[in-house]
């Protein structure tokens, strides 16, 4: 495989020029590339790669089996793939048929799949044979074929104005909401985007879930400049898997979580070194980590993005500088197609550098939530002063003069963490449902940081008092991963502040301490490798680990910190250990017994093979 140098320059290039064109659809724009050069490559998987003509002809032949199915313009049809080629077919042969994409989390647990395909309408659940096996979901189901159909089918039934996407956040009733994201909108954040540059050069990095609305940039930022999307279809990838796969495969443009952007800053730099373009978003950018990475690689197009799922992925941006280092790090300016107005409790305009919230207009703004009218119309809002559609962000925003904006937070108790959008109360409901429990309160602690964590505090019911450990496990059952709190703490009553609300800040930095004491155990001596590798844990948990039935996940791990631990095992023992390996042994005990059996091969593989003394044969 060819693979494409690094860019030690930056390329003599120039921002796209914008122009106001008629609405289009995903596929039109897959099409114009297709036309024009249907050898060029499209997609790569692997070994294997899809060229645009190949691309389009076998989204065309998935078209027709679709319609074969009775699938029709305007249904909701759902997609649970792992990450590969055959995602990207389907999306594309979902839009010809005309049908909207409810994109479904294989990690998720059922109950969540059974209500996001309730609450879209799903008619039909497309997707990889063996997930859909596992998965039992209920109404009709169809498998995508291994290896991409040949042509036919379709041209284009999709609508500019139709769904393409429906993206389910999280609820503050307990239930997720689906978000309905047009065609139009998609287009005109992937169609010569002002934000980043990508050219038909390019390739772009494909690694974030389906259920993130991030892929959609990932993918069809891509495929509408005629690009190729490299795939990365390690489900959990390490940081050094992210580093090899954009080096072996010429990785110029990639979309990182602020907080994993943070991690490969501080730890892969080298993979700044390969690419031309980075995109981040989620949660605040640290000065420090973009100070260190411009000075290392001057050349690198690092731009800071924000956006809620309802504004179409990023709503505004900012290209960072050195300038921008030495403070909070700007949100920056509108993107083509949409508009922002910081506005005060009475929907009006507020004074430059005043604090403000966020209200989001223009072309790129979803229809609403599917089957939640008046949720819609509180969030939507047609607004009195500007005349114009206007989605109510609740992040506070002040404006310098020159337009750019500089984030301060919430007016909500709505939180970020590791670039997921959480509602306490969702979690917070799911808390009570457990016979356990009397009360709950969840909260974030370290916002903004690699180390940032959901953590949940519950007062006990009469009765037994429930683990932390126990109750993680049952709210793993019900809630995708990213809304199980890192730590569950016992309290025997919440603190109030003198109001009578909880007082949220006197429960700073107790969770941790409040879970290893409900899940308090005998302190068995541990091995000098348990105690090693408890040492490590430890550093990145922010407590004293002491116990060698410790498991990860009840301490307060996540995968962010696994990254990190993985890495100081590999620095400090000398073992490299991938994050499903990681995860297949839980306990201080079983990974001090992985990481022995690894030194152990390590040791074996050095040896000198030996020969045999002669012996006398008389």
């Amino acid at each position: 495989m060819t693979l494409i140098a690094p860019h030690p320059v930056p390329p003599t290039t120039t921002k796209p020029t914008i122009t106001t064109e008629p609405a289009t659809t995903l596929p039109a724009l897959l099409v114009r590339h297709a036309d024009r050069s249907p050898d060029a490559l499209a997609v790569v998987d692997g070994d294997t790669t899809l060229t645009y003509g190949g691309l389009l002809g076998a989204g065309r032949a998935l078209a027709a089996r679709l319609r074969a199915h009775g699938v029709a313009r305007g249904d909701r049809v759902a997609l649970l793939t792992s990450r590969s080629s055959r995602t990207v077919v389907a999306q594309l042969g979902l839009w010809l048929a005309g049908a909207a994409c409810v994109p479904l989390d294989p990690a998720q647990p059922r109950p969540r799949t059974e209500a996001v395909i309730a609450d879209a309408g799903v008619t039909l659940t497309v997707g990889d044979a063996k997930l859909l096996e596992a998965a039992t979901l209920p109404g009709p189901v169809l498998a995508l074929p291994e290896e991409p159909l040949a042509s036919g089918g379709p041209v284009d039934d999709s609508d500019p104005d139709g769904p393409a996407f429906i993206m389910f956040t999280s609820g503050s009733t307990g239930r997720p909401k689906g978000v309905v994201v047009p065609h139009r909108a998609v287009a005109e954040l992937v169609t010569a985007p002002d934000y980043v540059t990508v050219t038909g050069r390019d390739r772009v990095l494909f690694h974030s879930p389906m259920t993130f609305d991030a892929s959609t940039f990932e993918v069809w930022v891509a495929l509408a400049n005629g690009a190729a999307v490299v795939v990365c279809t390690e489900q959990r990838p390490s940081l050094e898997d992210l580093a090899r796969h954009v080096e072996r495969h010429g990785v110029t443009v990639a979309f990182f979580t602020t907080a994993l952007f943070h991690q490969l800053a501080s730890r892969r730099s080298r993979v700044f070194g390969q690419l031309r373009s980075v995109v981040v978003g989620g949660e605040a950018m640290a000065a420090a980590q973009a100070r260190e990475v411009l000075t290392a690689f001057p050349w690198l197009e690092l731009v800071n993005g924000y956006g809620p799922t309802e504004t179409t992925t990023f709503a505004t941006a900012h290209r960072v500088t050195a300038r921008d280092c030495d403070g909070p790090v700007p949100i920056g300016r509108p993107v083509h197609g949409a508009t922002a107005h910081v506005l005060d409790v009475d929907g009006r305009p507020v004074a430059d550098g005043d604090r403000g919230e966020l209200w989001i207009g223009g072309s790129r703004l979803a229809h609403g939530y599917t089957g939640l009218p008046e949720l819609t119309a509180e969030r939507f809002v047609d607004h009195h002063v500007t005349g114009r559609r206007l989605y109510r962000t609740g992040d506070l925003v002040s404006q310098r003069p020159d337009g750019v904006l500089r984030f301060h937070g919430r007016n909500d108790d709505q939180v970020k963490v590791r670039g997921f959008r959480i509602e306490p109360a969702e979690v917070e409901h799911a808390l009570r449902e457990q016979p356990e429990v009397d009360d709950a309160v969840v909260t974030v602690e370290g916002s903004g940081t690699a180390e940032a964590s959901l953590v949940a505090f519950v007062v006990a019911a009469p009765g037994p008092v429930p683990s932390g450990g126990t109750l993680r496990e049952r709210l793993a059952a019900v809630l995708p991963a990213h809304l199980v709190p890192d730590v569950i703490g016992v309290l025997d009553r919440l603190p109030l502040t003198p109001a009578g609300k909880v007082d949220r800040r006197s429960l700073a930095g107790r969770a941790r301490a409040a879970a290893h004491a409900a899940d308090d155990g005998p302190d068995a001596p541990m091995t000098p490798l348990e105690q090693a590798v408890a040492e490590v844990w430890g550093q990145a948990l922010g407590i004293e680990v002491t116990r060698a039935g410790d498991e990860f996940l009840h301490l307060g791990g996540h995968s962010l910190l696994a990254l990190v631990v993985t890495e100081d095992l590999r620095e400090q023992l000398g073992v490299e250990l991938s994050l499903a390996e990681f995860f297949a042994a839980p306990t201080v005990a079983a990974q001090a017994a992985l990481v022995e059996e690894a030194l152990l091969a390590a040791h074996a593989d050095l040896q000198p093979e030996t020969t045999p003394e002669p012996t006398d044969v008389h």
